[in-house]
């Protein structure tokens, strides 16, 4: 996909398709994009159960495929799109692989890092500050959540 607009609604649309893949496999319903110089890089969803490990959220999943993609451990000038509020690890991913611009779909009151339970994204002791959009299509990605949450409970 390539867009002469950063178009973030557009490329929330393609993080939710994403996260949907997790939905089919049983795992939380979590997608994340990677866009560099206006092209999709990189796409990923929750597998922490297929996977068998607690770091394969959506945001570390999509950042590894991202710097291979980029034969680069850095992703400078790349934007990172999710449908969720990241956690602490997934932000220190963010801040660790240099990314410029995270934008999330639905705020995470139980476990989100920028601005629902901690705003690590205005703690001072980070050497990098990647810029956060959050809210974008926030009540599709709260439905998508919620929804999956409420047919396990039946």
């Amino acid at each position: 996909m390539k867009k002469d607009i950063f178009d973030e609604k557009l490329l929330m649309e393609e993080a939710i398709l994403e996260a949907k893949k997790s939905k089919l496999i049983g795992e939380v319903p979590v997608g994340a994009l990677v866009v560099y110089d206006g092209e999709i890089i990189a796409r990923g969803h929750n597998q922490t159960i297929k996977d068998n490990d607690p770091t394969s959220h959506a945001e570390i999943n999509v950042i590894r495929k991202a710097t291979i993609f980029l034969k680069n451990h850095r992703l400078v000038n790349a934007s990172i799109v999710v449908t969720l509020e990241p956690c602490a690890m997934c932000y220190g991913a963010i801040v660790q692989s240099r990314i410029a611009r995270l934008i999330f779909g639905a705020y995470d009151f139980k476990t989100g890092m920028c601005g629902s339970c901690h705003s690590l994204n205005q703690a001072s002791c980070f050497n990098h500050k990647p810029e956060v959009i959050g809210g974008v299509l926030e009540k599709k990605c709260s439905r998508l959540l919620s929804n999956f949450f409420k047919e396990r409970r039946l």
